[in-house]
């Protein structure tokens, strides 16, 4: 059983954790205790459809919350996932492996204060008001079905701070996608995509720079990020820029359930 981080580290992770909760809304929102329970009909995302713990002294009743939990997913229609970040402690990654749940998709969670990113020669560039157009092109870039247009402007439209949507084109083309969420002194860069046909030209280390530069600034002191572990080519490219490993989570489900 892991031990539980210092104080220190869960106070950082939990700055990190609510600056996510904010830049990608769900479109149901339920706390059970600390426990926060996200669902959304129009969009299959798993941090969008999950149960996040948010306190690793929060873990009394837990199969009859897991149950609770598992009734508002199967209202839904989607499969009941667990995020566990740091913040859910030692208890309940143990109660989970012994039911059997499978553990799945690592990610990491990076951060660049802004006074280091290299963004003096970065292209200036503006991003779109237009949620329709963002979301035609990031539908494109990521080669996503046409049914999430609803949902995926639904959230982007619900984000309660200021939300920068960058698109890099050629001509009518869209070649590559960015969200940069700018709340108090952190930006979030989320939807960050090059398409396929075009990946490894440097364009979305380009679009990175110039929505960096942008939230710089804005008044932004630090960025951050979340992407799989697995992600090599996008691991240099944040790592080339100076970005590090704040903390990694995972998900969870239970046995039998599908993890893709």
């Amino acid at each position: 059983m892991a031990p539980t981080p210092p104080a220190g580290v869960l106070a950082t992770v939990r700055r990190y954790e609510a600056a996510g909760l904010r830049a990608w809304p769900a479109a149901a929102v339920h706390y059970d205790g600390t426990w926060v329970v996200r669902l959304t009909a129009g969009y299959p995302a798993k941090r969008l459809n999950s149960v996040t713990p948010l306190d690793p002294g929060d873990v009394d009743r837990i199969a009859e919350r897991i149950g609770r939990a598992s009734r508002r997913f199967e209202a839904y229609g989607r499969p009941l996932t667990f995020r566990l970040s740091p913040l859910a402690g030692s208890v309940i990654p143990a109660h989970l492996d012994k039911e059997g749940w499978s553990r799945f998709d690592e990610s990491l969670v990076m951060r660049l204060p802004l006074a280091n990113a290299p963004v003096e020669d970065a292209m200036d560039q503006l991003p779109l008001r237009d949620i329709s157009r963002f979301v035609s092109a990031s539908l494109k870039v990521h080669g996503s079905d046409p049914s999430l247009r609803a949902g995926l402007s639904e959230i982007i439209g619900a984000i309660p701070t200021e939300a920068g949507l960058f698109v890099l084109e050629r001509g009518d083309e869209a070649l590559a996608t960015l969200i940069c969420v700018h709340d108090g002194d952190l930006a979030g860069l989320f939807d960050v995509a090059t398409d396929e046909a075009v990946r490894g030209r440097g364009l979305g280390r380009q679009l990175v720079l110039s929505a960096l530069k942008w939230a710089r600034l804005r008044g932004a002191r630090e960025a951050w990020l979340q992407l799989d572990a697995d992600n090599e080519p996008a691991l240099r490219l944040y790592r080339s820029l100076g970005f590090s490993e704040v903390y990694r989570y995972h998900y969870r489900r239970p046995r039998g359930a599908q993890t893709s």
